[in-house]
């Protein structure tokens, strides 16, 4: 629709300066409020079939019964609107609706606002500073606590049958229960499709984080349709790979070398850190398995008389530390660390930090949802991909799906 330059001229006739557009009483607000009325006035003809005062009306049955007054928040600021009535009350207005006191979108920039961790004293501030609208704790509340049913959809939603990649972690979140506060497990997993994308599997809590509870994370992916995993990449729980391989037998289990490094070096004063780590780092390095065993020999030889520990640990798990040497340099980084599901945890630990507890764990997932929603909106497509998609196509061609293969 193409507005009248004569008309924009006209409304903008005793204009000024930017107040007189977007204060209090600017323009913008005054038009909205005009505009909102004559659709509604509008939408009421449509529904009665005739104009006002045409005779047309005079005995149809139903007529205009005057109006009620409410009051609408949203960008434009607090307006008060006059909704018309018909006599029937059979009038239904759909540009807003008759209990709708929101205009579309303001309760997504709240959302937005919850989700970077503001707190409802923040948000309160920021919409009175930026729209001068004046919104409650319980409006705020409310507004949050209505996406619990599309977590609750998204929690339970279908996934896809095959995930080339998938990324197990957890992190704590502490949430109120009963009269005490106490450190939950939030377990994230991160699923990398075959076309090399990322996705949130679902969120899961429990009061601390243990394989036997993984075990039941795996049996619901399992139970929403994922059939196979190429490579799971956890941590070095213990347990937890052995929970892996019991829901999916031909999966690859990928220890977390970054996990492993930071495991290791907790054996190590700070003064020698830096030097244990470079030595490690030769290990994971090397160009192929072989090489890296007899690093981690050499690891050993310098090492053991101080940090036994640190070999004796690599040697015990070394089976589910070398998958990634079948791949090539430029994607092993892909497969051998959690850091896709660790750099997300870290976003939603920013966000929590705010909070300091949650009263139930539905809002602590509602918050960590919204949070890692704005979070996987920077994901790219995984580089490197179509090397590590050839790569499964000869390790595993029977897993591959047929469009794959054609």
């Amino acid at each position: 629709m193409t507005i009248n330059p004569k008309l924009l001229d006209e409304v903008l006739a005793n204009y000024k300066k930017p107040e007189d557009m977007m204060g209090e009483n600017g323009l913008l607000k005054q038009f909205t409020k005009a505009l909102l009325e004559r659709a509604m006035q509008a939408e009421l003809t449509g529904h009665l079939g005739y104009e006002k005062h045409d005779p047309a009306g005079h005995h149809s049955g139903n007529s205009r019964n005057g109006a009620s007054r409410k009051k609408l928040k949203g960008d434009f600021g607090e307006i008060e609107l006059k909704t018309p009535r018909d006599r029937n009350g059979t009038f239904e207005p759909k540009i807003v609706e008759r209990h709708q006191t929101r205009w579309t979108g303001f309760d997504d920039k709240i959302l937005s606002m919850y989700s970077r961790g503001m707190s409802t004293r923040d948000i309160q501030s920021h919409l009175e500073e930026m729209y001068g609208v004046e919104v409650s704790p319980t409006l705020i509340s409310s507004v949050t606590s209505a996406v619990q049913e599309e977590v609750a959809i998204w929690q339970h939603r279908p996934l896809e049958s095959r995930y080339a990649i998938v990324y197990m972690d957890a992190l704590y979140v502490k949430m109120r229960d009963n009269s005490q506060v106490k450190n939950r497990a939030v377990y994230v997993a991160i699923g990398v499709n075959l076309e090399g994308w990322k996705e949130v599997l679902g969120l899961w809590t429990a009061d601390h984080e243990g394989a036997k509870l993984w075990l039941q994370v795996l049996t619901e992916i399992k139970n929403r349709g994922v059939e196979d995993i190429f490579i799971a990449c956890v941590d070095g729980l213990k347990g937890f790979p052995e929970a892996i391989e019991l829901m999916y037998p031909q999966a690859q289990v990928q220890l977390c070398i970054v996990h492993m490094v930071r495991h290791s070096l907790n054996y190590v004063p700070w003064k020698q850190r830096r030097l244990v780590a470079a030595d490690l780092r030769t290990i994971y390095t090397a160009a192929t398995a072989e090489a890296a065993a007899v690093a981690l020999r050499q690891f050993g030889d310098k090492w053991d008389a101080s940090y036994a520990p640190i070999s004796e640990v690599w040697r015990r798990n070394w089976e589910r530390i070398i998958p990634f040497f079948a791949f090539p340099a430029e994607i092993r980084k892909v497969i051998y660390t959690t850091n896709a599901v660790e750099s997300l945890n870290m976003s939603l630990r920013k966000i929590i930090k705010t909070r300091g507890s949650f009263p139930n764990e539905e809002a602590a997932l509602r918050l960590l949802w919204l949070a890692l929603r704005n979070h996987s909106k920077k994901w790219s497509f995984v580089q490197n991909w179509r090397e590590a998609l050839n790569r499964f196509q000869i390790l595993w061609p029977e897993r591959m799906p047929s469009i794959e293969r054609s």
